[in-house]
């Protein structure tokens, strides 16, 4: 599994150690990775996906899934997140004009 962010594409950052003597080291921060079930109230389903700590929040301040979802641009989510917001796009609209 890569440690890059399904939902926002949020990838692990480099940087230095630096040592009391100012000796520099390589080193890699991790993004904070979560397995989670994130329920979708359009598609009456939950979807297992692994999103990362700072997304959850983001999740959670726009709404839900579905908001989270209808509210980004294309390009920004990765290919099988694309197809679910195709998807919720779909029920949603069918629901209002039914």
């Amino acid at each position: 599994m890569s440690r890059k962010c399904i939902l926002g594409g949020k990838a692990p950052q480099t940087g230095n150690n630096v040592s009391h003597s100012h000796r520099k080291t390589k080193r890699q921060w991790l993004v904070n990775i979560q397995n989670k079930a994130l329920y979708s109230v359009s598609l009456g389903r939950s979807i297992h996906t692994a999103v990362p700590a700072c997304e959850l929040r983001t999740v959670d301040r726009m709404g839900g899934l579905d908001n989270y979802l209808l509210g980004q641009p294309e390009q920004r989510l990765s290919a099988p997140l694309r197809r679910l917001q195709k998807l919720v796009r779909q029920r949603q609209t069918a629901h209002q004009n039914a």
